[in-house]
């Protein structure tokens, strides 16, 4: 008997445009089968852009799935088939602020809802911008403000929750142990 669990099959139940949900049927390690609904995720991109100040750049996005507008880094949906995910960062960067950062590092890769979703998120710290034009992708995109703010600002955002946005939290504070903010 295995000590692991398999997938045996898998139906998508509906294909959208940001994501596919499935029904994936399993086998447990005791041989016993059951089914989960997965929603299929090609995995998103994001940015803490750090200025000159050494502010970071956000945007504040109207997010129709809360029907308000939220504060978040730059960020998009991996949705260039095989793109890197450095070259995805970059392209977000300049369709949200117009910026592309000379120094780019990894900060991190997490999964954002993994009790029903496989969607991988990767951080990114952009450092060292410089102006680009900006390709605004989108209705939501057109109306996006752009903001900055000091790392403490943000924390303080964070701490009285106006600040929401997960990939936004987790990014300051992965960025925060690189450049000393928070």
């Amino acid at each position: 008997m295995s000590d692991q669990f398999q997938r045996v099959d898998e139906v998508v139940l509906h294909r959208g445009y940001i994501f596919d949900l499935v029904r994936a049927e399993f086998l447990s390690p005791e041989g016993e089968t059951f089914s989960r609904d997965i929603v299929r995720h090609p995995g998103a991109v994001s940015v803490v852009p750090i200025d000159e100040d050494g502010r970071v750049i956000m945007v504040r996005q109207f997010r129709p799935a809360l029907d308000r507008y939220i504060l978040e880094i730059p960020a998009g949906k991996r949705d260039v088939l095989d793109e890197p995910t450095e070259l995805t960062a970059q392209r977000e960067l300049g369709e949200e602020i117009g910026k592309q950062a000379s120094s780019l590092e990894l900060l991190g890769t997490f999964a954002n809802a993994p009790g029903f979703s496989d969607e991988l998120s990767w951080v990114y710290l952009g450092r060292d911008l410089i102006d680009v034009p900006r390709d605004v992708q989108g209705v939501e995109e057109s109306h996006m403000r752009i903001e900055r703010f000091t790392f403490d600002e943000a924390f303080a955002m964070i701490a009285e929750g106006s600040l929401i946005d997960t990939k936004t939290i987790v990014g300051l504070c992965l960025a925060a142990t690189k450049v000393g903010g928070g």
